[in-house]
């Protein structure tokens, strides 16, 4: 790997710290203010609907303005977005200041999803000639060390200022990591996409393009239910896992903290398995949700902090061996000049079960205890993926090739 390459590894682990920072920061600061489950699921929903609903959006933009552009704005913004939430957290009391701090996290995700997408629509053209399933592992991977940091960071900073200083060091990682990326772009050399725009064409002629691709080419419409079966286990568990940990289960604020940076290990381990080793047909897939299955079983099931935390980083860890098994499919289905356009609309329908998961939370939780609502998701997953592989042998089995 090059040197000015580690440098556009080292803007996105930075930019992904500063984002697990806050993702750590929101759920506890409002279980603690509340003291409910059902609370930190509504934070969570507000936060994840805002940004799945920039994903078609975002998508298009990332088609048809140059991506690295975007990138670069993206980490703009949230570095305003959190310095815009200090001052509110200090000017503002109470709810008040919980109320500012769900919206910091809601405009944050949304410009997380721009730079995102933007991303998606640049690692292609980066490393030419490598494996893209290589590529994909090793972005993980850098996302993956900013948020084996992340916690910890997290939680040495609110040991020593209030959360709205908290808000203040994710401001300047964003800073950071857009310095790291004008850094690299000096350096690299090769052709980037500058995306094409015909001039006055509406925001749905794309979109329908988008769609049309959704329903008609092979093998994208199972991706999309099982991402959206996965989604609804790490929905759930990223909503609870504070109030699961810290209430449930009486455990520390450190411990919470150790968790979060254990899962990011475990992460980055699998990752760098998934880089080395060369995954044929489906296994990848299969793999990966079958440990989240039981993953999500264990944390349901959980009456002892062990038994809970071996169940989060099974989730954890192999969230993103799926998302590598989803990306790497998804690239070879979407024609290029279409991919931003429809990889907004797919990570749209994917991830609305995140949302839809804190709310489940909200509805359903008891005080500190959401273990009902975490089996009855996941108990939909084991549903959708058993529909999914039974439709495609269906549709197997009526193909005139067999």
């Amino acid at each position: 790997m090059r040197p000015h390459h580690l440098l556009f590894y080292g803007s996105l682990l930075l930019s992904r710290l500063s984002d697990q920072v806050l993702l750590f920061l929101v759920p506890l600061v409002v279980y603690q203010r509340t003291g409910s489950a059902a609370w930190t699921g509504v934070a969570f929903f507000v936060e994840t609907l805002a940004r799945f609903l920039a994903c078609p959006v975002c998508g298009v933009l990332s088609d048809r303005h140059p991506p690295l552009r975007l990138l670069r704005q993206s980490q703009t913004l949230r570095a305003l977005s959190c310095a815009a939430g200090l001052v509110a957290g200090f000017t503002l009391g109470g709810q008040a200041a919980l109320v500012a701090l769900v919206l910091v996290s809601a405009a944050c995700g949304v410009f997380t999803i721009q730079g995102v997408m933007a991303r998606e629509v640049l690692l292609p053209h980066l490393f030419p000639g490598e494996r893209f399933e290589r590529v994909l592992a090793h972005a993980q991977l850098a996302d993956q060390l900013g948020m084996v940091a992340g916690p910890a960071l997290a939680a040495a900073a609110l040991a020593l200022w209030p959360w709205q200083g908290v808000l203040g060091c994710s401001a300047l990682l964003f800073v950071l990591a857009d310095a790291g990326l004008i850094w690299w772009q000096r350096h690299h050399t090769a052709p980037l996409p500058q995306g094409h725009h015909t001039p006055g064409e509406s925001l749905w002629v794309p979109l329908g393009t988008a769609l049309r691709h959704i329903l008609h080419l092979s093998g994208l419409k199972p991706l999309i239910a099982l991402a959206a079966g996965v989604n609804l286990v790490v929905g759930v568990t990223q909503a609870t896992a504070a109030a699961m940990m810290t209430g449930l289960l009486a455990q520390s604020d450190a411990a919470y903290a150790q968790l979060q940076t254990a899962g990011a290990v475990v992460t980055v381990l699998v990752l760098a398995w998934v880089a080395r080793v060369h995954w044929r047909g489906h296994a990848l897939g299969v793999w990966s949700y079958t440990l989240l299955l039981v993953g999500g079983l264990m944390t349901a099931w959980a009456v002892h902090p062990a038994v809970y935390a071996l169940g989060f980083l099974l989730i954890t860890g192999f969230d993103k061996m799926f998302s590598v098994y989803i990306r790497a499919g998804r690239q070879r289905i979407i024609p290029p000049a279409d991919f931003g356009k429809t990889s907004g609309v797919i990570v749209l329908l994917n991830n609305l079960t995140q949302p839809l998961a804190g709310l489940a939370v909200g509805l359903g939780a008891h005080g500190a205890d959401a273990r009902d609502v975490i089996a009855a998701l996941v108990l939909t997953m084991a549903l959708i993926g058993a529909s999914t592989v039974w439709m495609g042998r269906a549709a197997a089995g009526d193909s005139p090739n067999r």
